[in-house]
């Protein structure tokens, strides 16, 4: 009977719930894109329960937070969390471990939640590392945001997401770590991310930056290994990313049914209509490019940095300009984590509203990852709510500067 009784609570785990009463000055309704006055959440356990309700409810707590105004948790769909460009970062791949890769992630996961991000799609970890600073987060060991891993990323053989620049021999790859080479070895790269913990697939369809191969852009990937790929990812029901600088990969990318876009540096008027047409995302990466180290960065790399730096900001402008769906995404990990919320700034000044920033990083950011339980402040909906003191629709560097954090009802910052 006892043993019965305590299986129930267990169970239940809704019986012990605290409820947490969290009062603003105001809230941002992202999908009206107005604010609402005043803002009053009734959180139960991990979600809310309800927003401004008519009646007072019981509640155990109350967090006051005066004039400020409350948002969604932000989403940012483009991170690396286990990486940084500090230190002896080019011989990382052969002086490290994963472990060092995944407690360096738990510093910058813990950075990256106080931040107000509570969500981050994590685009590829050597061995692992980021599934397992997800499993670390989830089950509470460490503290950060919640974690959508790729594990490998896919590449070509010496294409920018392999480990290029070492003599023969050295830190060598295959289809385990995402090196793959026609259409049966991208099968196996992905189903092997899948089999250990993988929930999107990343695949390099260029050349890079960060990286020793040919020229910036290069396809790398043909379109039928591309196609592959994101067929292959899709029949296990996850979304696929493609790294594409160059044109002829954006396309390339985007006709094989990739659904999001990353960096997209050098698109052309013909690539958004066929972005556009295909349904795919965008995730340009704006800040990085005047806060990437240029100093910290071999010759090779840094000559491919500043020939792709002022062809991005036309690429931007040109989605606005085409209505693509624009998501949220920094490359945190190229510039120090924690600073994220300075894109914001960024998509501002590049012609984006700023109910549009916030949206990119709420609401489009939850169509892109194909989350329905986040990216609103709405009863039902997890309890990830952040707090600024200001207006970011009259300031968006407001969110540079978030004082509140709640992720699934639990306070990281107040």
């Amino acid at each position: 009977m006892v043993y019965f009784f305590l299986t129930t609570i267990l169970l239940s785990g809704s019986v012990f719930a605290e409820t947490v009463l969290v009062k603003a000055a105001r809230y941002l309704d992202v999908t009206g894109g107005k604010l609402v006055s005043p803002a009053v959440l009734v959180v139960e356990g991990e979600r809310i329960q309800s927003v401004n309700p008519a009646t007072a409810a019981r509640t155990d707590r109350v967090v006051d937070l005066g004039d400020a105004t409350l948002l969604p948790g932000l989403m940012d769909v483009h991170t690396h969390l286990v990486y940084d460009i500090e230190g002896d970062w080019v011989n990382e791949p052969v002086k490290e471990t994963v472990a060092d890769l995944a407690l360096r992630g738990a510093r910058n996961a813990k950075r990256t939640l106080l931040a107000g991000f509570t969500t981050v799609r994590d685009l590829g970890a050597r061995g692992f590392a980021d599934v397992s600073l997800m499993h670390a987060i989830d089950r509470g060991f460490v503290e950060g945001p919640r974690i959508i891993p790729a594990g490998h990323a896919l590449s070509i053989t010496g294409g920018h997401c392999d480990v290029t620049g070492f003599a023969p021999g050295i830190a060598e790859t295959g289809p385990h770590e995402g090196v793959a080479d026609g259409v049966a070895e991208v099968l196996k790269a992905v189903r092997y991310q899948v089999k250990h913990g993988a929930k999107v697939i990343k695949i390099c369809a260029t050349a890079g930056v960060l990286s020793f191969e040919g020229p910036v852009g290069a396809l790398q990937f043909s379109e039928e290994e591309l196609h592959a790929a994101a067929v292959e990812a899709h029949r296990h029901g996850l979304k696929i990313a493609a790294h594409a600088h160059g044109t002829e990969g954006i396309i390339a990318a985007a006709r094989a049914g990739i659904d999001s876009i990353e960096h997209n540096s050098i698109m052309t008027e013909e690539a958004a209509r066929i972005i556009q047409e295909q349904g795919a995302f965008v995730t340009p990466n704006l800040y990085l490019n005047d806060a990437i180290d240029l100093d910290a960065l071999p010759p090779i790399v840094r000559a491919k940095e500043e020939y792709l730096q002022p062809l991005v900001g036309e690429s931007y402008r040109r989605a606005l300009a085409m209505h693509l769906k624009i998501a949220f995404g920094t490359d945190a990990g190229v510039y120090p984590h924690g600073d994220n919320a300075k894109e914001f700034g960024y998509q501002v000044e590049m012609g984006q509203t700023p109910l549009g920033a916030i949206r990119s990083a709420t609401t489009v950011a939850a169509e892109l990852l194909g989350v329905e339980d986040r990216g609103r402040i709405e009863a039902g909906l997890l309890a990830d709510v952040i707090a600024v003191d200001g207006n970011p629709l009259e300031n968006i560097r407001e969110l540079e500067h978030v004082t509140f954090v709640m992720k699934g009802g639990e306070i990281f910052k107040n």
